[in-house]
C-alpha cells in the first residue's frame, strides 16, 4: 500500500505577507518550543517552531511534509501515527540546529484554511511555504534558511527554494520522476489488469488537463472527483527538472528499503544536479525508520511513533547544514 500517495492529497494556496505569530514558549530537554502561526489569505496556518536554548543566530530548517494529509509530524489520520517529522526536528535541535514544522492548509490545525481540496494546488503549497519561509529568514534569532522536504515535500521545497531565498536544501525520499510516471509504476504492481487500464485511463486524462466526474469505487482514494483539481496541477511538475534548477547547496538522502521511492528515483536527482550530496541509509524506509524490506514489517513501521529513527539520518543531515554554510553556490 502507497500510504502518502493512496491517502487523500492535500495542498495550499496564495498567503498574505503577515509576521510571524507565536505562542508562549516551552522549555524542554534544552530546547525551546512555541506554536506559531501564520495568517494568510484563506486562513490561518499552524506550526511549531523548535530551536535550541541559547542566544546565539541558529540555522533554521523548514521542514515540508509529504503527500495526503499529513501533519507538521508526518502522522496521517489513516494509520500513520509514526511522528517522522517531529523526531527529525527534535533530532536536529539536539545538534544546535532549529526548525518549524507546519500543518499544510486542509491539514490538522490547519483544515480551516482550505476545507475544500477542490481549491487545493501545487502553486498553493508552494506559496505557503514561501511564506514560513519568509518569516524565519526575516527573524534574528536564525542566520541560514534550509528547506527539508520529505516525498512529495522535497519537490515543494525545490520548487519554494529560489523565492524562499533558501541557503540550501534537503531532499529525503523524492522522487525525480513526473509523478504519473511513479503513479503507473506502482499500480502496476498491485491493481488487477483492469483496474489497472482504468487508471492508466484516468491519469491520460488528468494529464490532458481534464476532469472524470464518474471513477470506479476501488479507484475513489487516489482518483476521486475532489481531488482532481489539485491531482492536475501535480502531473504538470517534474521534479527532476525543479532539483536540478537549484542553485544552493543540496543533499539527496534515500533510505534502501524504501517501497515507495526507490535508490533508482535518489541516483536520477543526483544525475540531475551532479554537485548535490548523496545520502543512502542502508535499511531506511519511508517513514526514516530502519524496517526490513517485506510489506508487513513496513507498515508496521508507518503506525508506530516508538521507533527511534534510522540511525545517523539527524546527524548527516546536521553536518550537511554545517558544512553547507561554507560551500560556493551552484553555477
Amino acid at each position: 500500500m502507497l500510504r502518502d500517495l493512496l491517502l487523500p492529497l492535500l495542498v495550499s494556496t496564495t498567503l498574505l505577507q503577515t509576521p510571524l505569530h507565536a505562542a508562549p514558549q516551552v522549555v524542554t530537554h534544552g530546547s525551546v518550543e512555541q506554536s506559531v502561526r501564520l495568517p494568510t489569505a484563506q486562513g490561518t496556518l499552524h506550526g511549531t517552531l523548535l530551536k535550541p536554548s541559547g542566544t546565539s543566530p541558529v540555522a533554521v530548517a523548514l521542514l515540508i511534509a509529504g503527500s495526503g494529509p499529513t501533519d507538521r509530524n508526518g502522522n496521517n489520520p489513516e494509520g500513520g501515527h509514526n511522528d517522522s517529522l517531529k523526531r527529525l526536528a527534535q533530532s536536529l535541535a539536539k545538534q544546535g540546529i532549529a526548525s518549524l514544522r507546519y500543518d499544510k492548509r486542509g491539514v490538522a490545525a490547519s483544515r480551516a484554511a482550505t476545507p475544500d481540496e477542490r481549491d487545493l494546488s501545487v502553486t498553493g503549497y508552494v506559496s505557503d511555504a514561501v511564506g514560513w519561509a519568509q518569516q524565519l529568514k526575516a527573524n534574528p534569532a536564525f542566520d541560514r534558511l534550509i528547506l527539508i522536504g520529505h516525498s512529495e515535500g522535497a519537490l515543494i521545497a525545490s520548487l519554494a527554494a529560489e523565492q524562499a531565498q533558501a541557503d540550501a536544501l534537503v531532499a529525503i525520499a523524492g522522487s525525480s520522476r513526473p509523478v504519473d510516471q511513479l503513479l503507473r509504476e506502482q499500480l502496476a504492481a498491485r491493481l488487477p489488469p483492469d483496474q489497472l487500464a482504468q487508471s492508466n485511463h484516468l491519469l491520460d486524462r488528468l494529464l490532458a488537463g481534464q476532469l472524470t466526474p464518474q471513477v470506479p469505487k476501488p479507484l475513489q482514494v487516489l482518483f476521486r472527483p475532489s481531488v482532481q483539481p489539485y491531482l492536475i496541477t501535480l502531473l504538470q511538475q517534474d521534479p527532476g527538472q525543479a532539483f536540478a534548477r537549484l542553485q544552493i547547496p543540496t543533499l539527496i538522502v534515500q533510505g534502501s528499503h524504501d517501497i515507495q521511492v526507490s535508490v533508482a528515483d535518489a541516483r536520477a536527482l543526483k544525475a540531475a544536479k551532479p554537485d548535490a550530496e548523496l545520502l543512502i541509509i542502508p535499511g531506511m524506509n519511508h517513514m526514516l525508520r530502519i524496517s526490513a524490506v517485506d510489506l508487513a514489517a513496513q507498515l508496521a513501521s508507518y503506525d508506530n511513533p516508538r521507533l527511534p529513527l534510522a540511525q545517523g539520518l539527524g546527524e548527516q543531515i546536521a553536518q550537511f547544514i554545517q558544512r553547507s554554510g561554507t560551500m560556493p553556490a551552484s553555477s
